[in-house]
């Protein structure tokens, strides 16, 4: 499936939200929930500068989803976010049952740029959310927007 109008205005956000983070002083990702009738549920950016690891915002729209959403609005339901799920996201994804992903820049590109920086490779690969979850559907990257968030990277870590 290829990205749609209201799909690119969904990852804009995100990466607003990616942008508040990093001059918040965090990491710069910013993902949105989505309901099927399109309605924005729920929103949020990284949070690990705290020092948990595990503040992720598609791990918090997870959670969200699970205690907010029936089993059966799950489905339909999009994460749209500035960079593709890790591992630990895409498994949380799976776990509540929640649908579609589309992402701005994907795990790949991520991990392509850091690498150019200097910087050493996390503690978990940087698989693709189709790797970890297969039966998700997973739409993604915008090379627009990708260019958006690699800078968005560049400016975290030089």
């Amino acid at each position: 499936m290829s990205l749609t109008d209201v799909d690119r205005t969904h990852l804009t956000r995100c990466v607003e939200l990616a942008t508040e983070a990093l001059e918040a002083g965090d990491e710069p990702f910013g993902s949105l929930l989505v309901a099927a009738d399109g309605t924005v549920l729920a929103e949020d950016r990284n949070r690990v500068a705290g020092g948990d690891a595990t503040r992720h915002p598609e791990f918090e729209l997870a959670r969200w989803a699970a205690e907010h959403l029936a089993a059966d609005q799950r489905p339909a339901a999009t994460v749209y976010t500035s960079g593709e799920h890790c591992p630990m996201c895409s498994a949380a994804h799976a776990w509540v049952g929640l649908g579609r992903i589309v992402y701005a820049s994907s795990s790949a590109q991520l991990a392509q740029w850091l690498g150019e920086l200097g910087v050493p490779p996390g503690p978990v690969a940087p698989l693709p959310v189709t790797a970890v979850a297969p039966g998700i559907p997973v739409d993604g990257p915008d090379e627009e927007l990708a260019a958006r968030v690699r800078e968005l990277h560049v400016r975290r870590h030089t």
